[in-house]
């Protein structure tokens, strides 16, 4: 009986250790690993109908976006104004020659790339 009381106490605290870490199908690892062979820090996290990957590439910060099929879905990554197209830094110059940018990042999905900015 003390056994099988200190076997289930082991066993339910051994639960809480592994109940933060995210669990991502082999789906999406094997797809994270193929496209980004040279990521490094690579954190996961799971959303409703998504995984998503955080993890520095090309000495970059990226957030990967995977559904659970291991499809891609897109990247996001913060950027400087110098990353920008060049005729959107003309835009930029242009019109909010007077304002300051304090976050910029590009959202690239298969169809487009977009780009989003705080001023």
């Amino acid at each position: 009986m003390k056994k099988m009381i200190m076997t289930l106490a082991i066993a339910v605290s051994t639960l809480g250790v592994f109940a933060g870490e995210e669990i991502v199908s082999s789906k999406v690892l094997d797809a994270f690993k193929k496209e980004f062979t040279t990521a490094k820090g690579v954190e996961w996290e799971a959303g409703d109908n998504y995984y998503r990957a955080t993890f520095t590439y090309n000495d970059k910060y990226v957030f990967a976006f995977y559904n659970y099929d291991g499809e891609l879905l897109g990247l996001t990554r913060y950027i400087s104004s110098v990353d920008l197209p060049l005729n959107l830094q003309m835009n930029l110059k242009k019109d909010y020659a007077d304002y300051w940018i304090s976050d910029l990042f590009e959202v690239a999905k298969q169809e487009s790339t977009s780009y989003y900015l705080t001023l």
